[in-house]
Order: structure tokens, then C-alpha cells, then sequence
């Protein structure tokens, strides 16, 4: 029977061979400070009209409650910085979206990972996630040591910067447990200074969503987006990396080499603007998270980052 050591040695060299960038352990248990701030981000409204952050308060805040007998948090980091950005100045997508929907591609490794270790553990109970689900996973993987959550609120890794995914393995196993790294944001405010919508606040380490264009283009599905906002879009129509391009710490990134988080040829080609058809959409974002939004969806964005729906 393999020690707690030996188990996270296990996982840890596993998951590096399917293709994750980091990983980190907690332990399962009660997250009462982050409980706390949780409470009071939800009571500033600066979720938006993200209901779905109020629900399931207790199982966002306590992995036991998601997993019986839960004994471990294990935390992935997965890279996706591309090699190339894709130049479209006059309507931009965020970095994570280029490739495949990172939910499929990073549950499906999860999903591997997770009956290995059954096969060499004997019975495991637990659950996986990929931002799916009501956890908190960039305080799981503080607590896990991946990095420390920036004044953009963002897992910064020191080594790493901050494009990667988070993804969480909740199991009844008792492993070895990391511990958190220092935070080296320091005294440096260029992500705050940098955001256009100000929708990180002052002091840093708190963002209020509903301003954030990640949230406007992607969360917010009100038919119109708000006309305050209009001026500051600055061409985003899916996600937002500013808070990420003009991190310091970002000049440690490096391209990732998962072929699924390629951009298609069809979406590199696409001219994203007031003229594109629903068929060059599917075409272009087949198996793409910016289905999400869907070409409706991406129109609205388009009009409203270009200013053409500006008619009121």
C-alpha cells in the first residue's frame, strides 16, 4: 500500500504526463476566511447577474460537502499561452478561447487520471471539476501552492505568469499537503491602472465583476450591453486579457504544446465584424467555448465594441 508521500508523488508525475503545467494538494476542510470574503463580494452585488454564485453557498465553501469524507484537494494548473496571437484589432478574443472548449479537453485528461488511480490505489471516491461546479478553485490552489491570487485576482505563478486553467480533483485520499507561496504583487498596479472599466478596485485583490469585460461578453445575456461601458470596450468581443498582457509576471510565460488549444484555420482566416454570417461562425468556433455566447451572442458584442448599436 502506497504512503500519502508516495500517492502525491504518484499524482503529481501523472498529471505532469498528461500535459498539466502544475500541481499542487490541499487539504479538504472548511475555507472559513475565504468563506468571509465570499459573503461580502456577494453583498456588494459584485457577482452582477451571476444568481448562480449565490447558490450552494456551503458547498462552494466546504469540499466535504461536495465529496463524503473528503480528504484532499488536488489542484492542476494547465497552460494555454499561445505560440501566436490572433490579430483582429478591430474585434479581439480572449487568449483561453483560441483552441477547443478547455472544459472538454481538460475533463477528459481528469477523467484518465482519475481511473489510473483507481488502478493503482484501489477504490478512490471523488469528483473532478473544470470550472463547472461550486468550487472556489483560485483559493484551492492558493492553499495548494500553484501561486498567489494577484491584485487582478488571477493565479499568479512566479515562474508560470497567469494563462493557465484551474482545475480541482476532490478525493477521499490522504495525501501530501503543499503549502501557499508569498504573494509578490508588491507595490506594482499595472493590471488596476491598465483595466479600462475600473472594474478592478483601487487597493487590488477585488474585482467587481459586473464591470469587468470578461463578465460583459460572456456572463451578462441582457440583449443590450451597458451603454456606459460602450467607450471603454476597447475591440474585446469575447474575454478580456489586459489585466494579463500588462502583468510583469507574464513575461514568464510560454507557449503551450496542446494541439487542442490550436486556433482552427477558419478562425484565424474569419473577419470578425458586423458582416459575418452564422455559418462562418459555426464554421470558425466548432467545439469552441465561444459557443457559449453563440453567434447572437457575438453579434451583440461585435456591434456594441464597434459602436454600431450606439441608436439610442
Amino acid at each position: 500500500m502506497l504512503t500519502p508521500i508516495e500517492k502525491s508523488k504518484w499524482i503529481k508525475q501523472k498529471a505532469i504526463e498528461y500535459g498539466f503545467s502544475e500541481v499542487g494538494i490541499a487539504k479538504a476542510e472548511f475555507l472559513a476566511e475565504e468563506a468571509e470574503r465570499l459573503k461580502d463580494w456577494l453583498s456588494k452585488g459584485y457577482h452582477g447577474k451571476m444568481s448562480y454564485m449565490e447558490n450552494h453557498f456551503d458547498k462552494r465553501t466546504d469540499p466535504r460537502l461536495l465529496v463524503e469524507q473528503a480528504k484532499s484537494v488536488v489542484c492542476f494548473s494547465y497552460n494555454y499561452f499561445p505560440k501566436e496571437e490572433i490579430h483582429n484589432e478591430k474585434a479581439k478574443l480572449a487568449k483561453y478561447a483560441y483552441g477547443r472548449d478547455y472544459h472538454k479537453v481538460i475533463k477528459k485528461k481528469l477523467k484518465l487520471l482519475f481511473k489510473e488511480m483507481n488502478e493503482c490505489f484501489g477504490p478512490v471516491e471523488g469528483r473532478f471539476f473544470v470550472d463547472s461546479a461550486p468550487v472556489m478553485e483560485r483559493e484551492w490552489a492558493k492553499r495548494a501552492g500553484l501561486g498567489w491570487v494577484g491584485k487582478n485576482t488571477l493565479i499568479i505563478n512566479p515562474k508560470k505568469g497567469s494563462f493557465f486553467f484551474l482545475a480541482e480533483m476532490i478525493i477521499d485520499q490522504e495525501l501530501e499537503y503543499d503549502q501557499p507561496i508569498s504573494d509578490y504583487c508588491g507595490t506594482c498596479t499595472k493590471c488596476i491602472d491598465a483595466c479600462p472599466t475600473a472594474a478592478i478596485k483601487e487597493s487590488g485583490y477585488e474585482l467587481d465583476a459586473s464591470r469587468c469585460i470578461s463578465y460583459l461578453t460572456i456572463e451578462l445575456k441582457d440583449e443590450k450591453l451597458p451603454a456606459e461601458f460602450q467607450p471603454e470596450m476597447e475591440n474585446w468581443v469575447f474575454g478580456c486579457d489586459i489585466c494579463q498582457d500588462v502583468c510583469p509576471w507574464n513575461r514568464f510565460s510560454e507557449a503551450h504544446d496542446e494541439k487542442d488549444f490550436l486556433p482552427r484555420e477558419e478562425l484565424v482566416n474569419l473577419q470578425l465584424n458586423q458582416d459575418m454570417k452564422e455559418e462562418a461562425f459555426e464554421e470558425a468556433f466548432e467545439g469552441s467555448a465561444v459557443k457559449r455566447t453563440g453567434y447572437k451572442g457575438l453579434m451583440r458584442n461585435i456591434d456594441f465594441a464597434t459602436g454600431s448599436d450606439s441608436d439610442d
